[in-house]
């Protein structure tokens, strides 16, 4: 068994007193900043918005630690009302955790699902930023699923564009699928204190939410699990490993694994969700395989993971919509559904609305649920 050494543990405890492992410390000045803009790659051009612009702004990473960020803003067409376009921070899924796989680099994973549901809230009279999330092209690691991170990401983008582009209100929603889904529920809690009183958030909305995913993760080790998973599953299991150790760097995660765990661990750094996906298919990768010894190893793993994965189940000051697919296995939908009971006997102000299909369909299937709810937020 590995011992982990005094320096490694003190971090971690440090950490915890703080709170600073997810990213809670205190944002750096002058975050939310726009440092440049650019016309976005086309893949990446929302059909029907006019002007769309990357930009490129100032906001933290993983210990609050200062970076630069991309995103994404897209304008409706016609003439803004009176105050500016209100805004809706787009907190989009999974697409990988290279640079050539950023939203706005490579657009989005699932171009028909997403271009159909922002194109539905361009139309409605929003402006969308659509951050990348830190380390997701421009320089640095991205802490996949550090919900403190991609809060402060998600608001820094809002700041920075709404503060660079006349046409803006500082009214604004945060929206979100999966991965974003679960941002946007971490963004909706800490939204009105990130924001502070430059910003008027509203509420939020998010589809396929990863709930309690720290308690699967906590359970990886030889052998778990004994089958191969799908290859999203598998994905995604990779890229949290990624997070974890981008999160805990001191942890020496590679230490666990085998050698050919330490190399999907690396590959999965560069790769795209779909290809990647497709390569562990056809390699046969099982996740229980990679590793020598289980994570249960790790000194207070249940409280670094909850600190980095956990979603918050109280403190929440404006409405909170979850939309959840019955059929949704990219997510573990009791535990979506159990959050959402969470919140509810915690008296938070949680709307859940279920629909009869999988983690894609109610991304756009939650729409004639969402657009009144959003709207009302609005008025």
């Amino acid at each position: 068994m590995r011992i982990f050494g005094t320096a490694a543990v003190t971090a971690l405890l440090a950490a915890a007193i703080a709170g600073l492992p997810g990213g809670h410390a205190v944002a750096a000045p002058g975050t939310g900043v726009v440092e440049s803009v650019e016309p976005p790659a086309a893949p990446a051009v929302l059909p029907g918005s006019v002007g769309a612009q990357r930009m490129l702004y100032t906001t933290t990473t993983v210990g609050g630690a200062p970076t630069v960020a991309s995103a994404v803003v897209y304008f409706p067409a016609g003439t803004p009302p009176a105050g500016g376009w209100p805004v809706i921070a787009w907190a989009h899924g999974t697409v990988g955790l290279g640079d050539s796989c950023a939203y706005s680099v490579a657009g989005p994973g699932a171009v028909e699902r997403d271009w159909a549901y922002l194109g539905t809230w361009l139309e409605q009279g929003y402006a969308i930023v659509a951050a990348d999330y830190a380390g997701l092209g421009t320089p640095g690691e991205h802490p996949y699923l550090n919900g403190m991170v991609e809060a402060r990401n998600v608001v820094d983008a809002v700041r920075a564009a709404s503060g660079h582009y006349s046409a803006l209100s500082n009214k604004w929603v945060v929206v979100g699928q999966s991965q974003g889904g679960g941002a946007a529920v971490t963004t909706a809690r800490y939204a009105t204190e990130f924001g502070g009183p430059e910003l008027d958030y509203r509420g939020a909305v998010a589809t396929g939410v990863p709930a309690y995913i720290e308690n699967t993760l906590a359970l990886m080790g030889p052998g778990v699990p004994p089958v191969k998973l799908g290859a999203h599953t598998t994905g995604y299991a990779l890229y949290l490993l990624n997070g974890l150790r981008t999160t805990y760097p001191e942890l020496d995660i590679e230490s666990l694994l085998t050698d050919s765990g330490r190399y999907w661990l690396e590959r999965a750094r560069t790769e795209c969700l779909s290809p990647f996906g497709d390569e562990l298919v056809a390699h046969g990768v099982v996740i229980g395989d990679l590793f020598t010894r289980p994570l249960a190893d790790i000194p207070d793993l249940r409280g670094l993971l909850t600190r980095y994965l956990g979603l918050p189940e109280s403190g929440y000051d404006r409405p909170l919509f979850l939309g959840q697919g019955l059929l949704d296995t990219d997510v573990i939908t009791p535990e979506t559904l159990r959050f959402a009971a969470v919140l509810g006997a915690n008296r938070q102000p949680v709307t859940l609305k279920v629909y009869p299909t999988d983690h894609d369909g109610a991304v756009n299937d939650s729409l004639p649920d969402s657009v009144p709810f959003v709207r009302d937020l609005f008025a």
